[in-house]
């Protein structure tokens, strides 16, 4: 399946991005995370919002000439327990 992902990324990059490796693309876009931030309320409910980071001016660069965006940022969701157990 990597292996898959790893050469249709490669030939998109060379249509619309050449010069640029699968390699350079995947190290460039690991600085986007995806984070959980949990809120609680005077309920004791806990509400989870769910943000994708800021990308930087390079990533968004690469972003468009990819021809792609990041998502919107999911809706918040509303938990039954204030603290969530691991």
């Amino acid at each position: 399946m990597a292996y898959c992902l790893q050469v249709t990324l490669k030939h998109r990059l060379r249509a619309l991005a050449p010069g640029l490796t699968p390699r350079a693309v995947l190290e460039k876009m690991a600085a986007l995370q995806m984070v959980d931030v949990h809120l609680p309320t005077t309920d004791g409910r806990c509400l989870v919002l769910s943000r994708h980071t800021q990308p930087e001016k390079d990533q968004l660069l690469l972003l468009s000439q990819l021809k792609r965006e990041l998502p919107p940022q999911p809706p918040p969701k509303i938990t039954a327990n204030a603290i969530p157990t691991p």
